[in-house]
């Protein structure tokens, strides 16, 4: 049976009063609905206090874009994940592309906040995507299987259903130029058949969201693929309005599945 996450990664927008109006707007309107798709935001870290307890009875989960391994120290602005289990976040993104190329996150790090994120009870979502050159030098599947390899070393089949994965063309991030739908097809079908081949049937269970210029023209298209679990949204998680629409979309897809 298909499942659904819909995730905003709201990226470096929003304060705190931003914050409270975008996630006002996104519960009212879902106000009266029983929701099949899972719907998540992920704030920057001066509104994620503010975002759950705005989100307290809402259908709405709560993410941070990012953590330090390590539960305390001298890591000067870095935040444990201790302090976001206090808060009442429940998610934690890991290994976007951003985050490696602009900040030198490697493998071994990024590997090292997914077991510190699962054993600390919360749920990692783990970025993964090949560059254009990559691509175009036909190395996008070798690519995958190393960052996954390595992202996901000592990880458990006990532990495996705990983890999203993101699969986020580099190249379609931020650009508005989204994978086609064949690539995504190729992409999320080779994602399933890897993880079902390391980790068994449970891995039919591990979300597999697709990111890059996601929005609420492409969403039917993207959202409908079999091997697609739902989206991780950025630019157009900011937009409320457009954010419903993509939610909208998903619950469709899930009602006539």
């Amino acid at each position: 049976m298909k499942k659904m996450l819909i995730a905003g990664n709201w990226k470096m927008n929003c304060n705190s009063f931003e914050a409270t109006v975008l996630v006002e707007y996104i519960w009212g309107g879902l106000l009266e609905k029983i929701l099949k798709s899972e719907i998540l935001v992920c704030p920057p870290f001066t509104s994620l206090e503010t975002v759950v307890k705005v989100l307290e009875k809402a259908p709405v989960h709560v993410g941070a874009q990012n953590c330090h391994y390590e539960p305390k120290g001298a890591f000067t602005g870095e935040i444990s994940i201790q302090m976001l289990s206090h808060i009442g976040v429940e998610y934690v993104i890991i290994g976007h592309s951003e985050r490696r190329s602009i900040f030198g996150e490697d493998d071994e790090l990024i590997n090292n906040k997914l077991k510190a994120i699962i054993n600390a009870d919360l749920k990692p979502i783990l970025c993964i995507g090949e560059t254009l050159n990559e691509r175009n030098e036909g190395k996008t599947f070798d690519i995958l299987k190393f960052q996954l390899e390595k992202c996901l070393e000592s990880v458990t089949e006990s532990d495996i259903y705990k983890i999203t994965i993101a699969y986020e063309p580099v190249w379609a991030i931020g650009t508005g130029i989204s994978a086609t739908r064949e690539q995504i097809v190729e992409a999320h079908d080779w994602l399933r058949t890897y993880l079902i081949s390391k980790y068994g049937s449970v891995a039919n269970d591990v979300i597999i969201l697709y990111g890059g210029s996601l929005n609420a023209k492409n969403a039917e298209s993207v959202l409908s693929v079999k091997n697609v679990n739902g989206g991780l949204i950025g630019g157009a998680s900011l937009n409320p309005e457009e954010f419903l629409i993509i939610i909208n979309v998903a619950e469709n897809i899930l009602s006539n599945s």
